[in-house]
């Protein structure tokens, strides 16, 4: 983010005659969080944005000049992207794909590939970088944390061919044995569980309160609502308490790896 977008907001501040903490307070924000953004070390999401627009009565002027990133999402991830970034401890449960910040290449092209509408190969290259970017958030050693639930099926669908699957499982395996990341498997044994109705991701934060993201076919949903977040946070913990245990989630990815690696 440049300073341009900080100063003014600002110079709307101190106009308004607030201090940082008040300003977090009137727009349910932290005040670490408004200091990052005035000091160009955090880019706003666009729910930022606009309570920092209501909160200092600057119309959309906050929401419409955003800085923009070269990145290439569908518009309802957007702002899921940028808390992505910002999160510090991230829970995700995946239905039926790999979380994408543990996709591989061959994975995420196989992926982003299939569409209603047809692609061109520079879109494609672009949706590609914008999804292996997200994993970048995994090279830092400590921050986020991150926990992967996810179903059975994940494993078991194959997307692209066997030698992509146990490329992209593999990888995953990596990751578990150098303890960056925790996975668990919900085995289909489990049965029903409510988080069968799609992906969820719970995002915390240092500075500012959780939010979930949910997202099914072509259309997904940011959460901020404490009462709603908190349910989802229970039935996420619900569904992880039906789920392997770290070690034989690990057995597991192990033997379907080698299933596909022998696949004739």
């Amino acid at each position: 983010m440049t300073n341009v977008y900080g100063e003014w907001l600002k110079a709307q501040r101190e106009a308004a005659g607030l201090t940082q903490q008040e300003l977090a307070d009137i727009a349910i924000m932290t005040r670490s969080h408004i200091a990052h953004i005035e000091a160009g070390r955090r880019t706003p999401s666009k729910e930022d944005a606009r309570r920092l627009d209501r909160a200092l009565g600057t119309g959309n002027v906050l929401q419409s000049f955003l800085p923009k990133q070269d990145v290439a999402v569908a518009d309802y991830f957007e702002a899921a992207l940028e808390l992505e970034q910002q999160a510090t401890v991230i829970h995700e449960f995946a239905l039926s794909l790999v979380p994408g910040v543990l996709q591989t290449e061959g994975y995420a092209r196989a992926v982003l590939r299939p569409t209603a509408t047809p692609r061109s190969e520079e879109e494609c290259d672009r949706l590609l970088v914008t999804r292996l970017n997200r994993g970048k958030i995994l090279s830092d050693p400590v921050t986020p944390l991150f926990c992967a639930l996810v179903d059975e099926a994940v494993l078991r669908r194959h997307v692209g061919n066997p030698e992509i699957m146990a490329e992209q499982l593999t990888h995953i395996i990596g990751m578990v044995e150098c303890e960056r990341v925790r996975v668990h498997v919900l085995p289909f044994g489990a049965g029903y569980h409510p988080l069968l109705q799609g992906m969820l991701s719970l995002m915390m934060f240092d500075d500012q309160p959780p939010v979930a993201y949910g997202e099914g076919v072509l259309m997904g949903n940011l959460h901020d609502s404490p009462a709603l977040v908190e349910t989802l946070q229970r039935t996420y913990t619900l569904a992880l308490g039906d789920a392997l245990p770290r070690k034989e989630s690990l057995a597991l990815l192990r033997a379907t790896a080698k299933e596909y690696e022998h696949h004739d």
